[in-house]
């Protein structure tokens, strides 16, 4: 189960994630792309490019990777910071609540 008592951060990877990737390739990304440190009290939440799917990655005294798929519709999922700052935070609650939004 997801123990988020010390997340501090939630962080959107705007556009497109190959979710075949595992830990260290999102941990990966997350470096290198997204120029942000893994290892922090955060979530990083990716999406596919069907948007029906989510990734998590997570670290706490080691790393966690949540997924989550749409049985039915879709992810209204921001391509780009300029569209994140419209994002339907409503359709996100379930894993936004009480937590700081940052687009990446």
């Amino acid at each position: 189960m997801l123990s988020i008592n010390n997340v501090d951060t939630v962080y959107l990877a705007c556009g497109v994630t190959d979710l075949r990737k595992s830990i260290g390739g999102l941990a990966l990304i997350v470096q290198t792309q997204l120029k942000l440190d893994p290892f922090e009290k955060a979530l990083f939440v990716f999406c596919n490019k069907q948007m029906n799917k989510l990734k998590v990655l997570h670290f706490d005294e080691g790393f966690w990777l949540y997924y989550y798929r749409l049985e039915k519709g879709r992810f209204k999922w921001p391509m780009t910071k300029a569209q994140a700052l419209g994002v339907n935070l409503e359709e996100l609650r379930w894993l936004l609540k009480g937590y700081e939004v940052r687009t990446v």
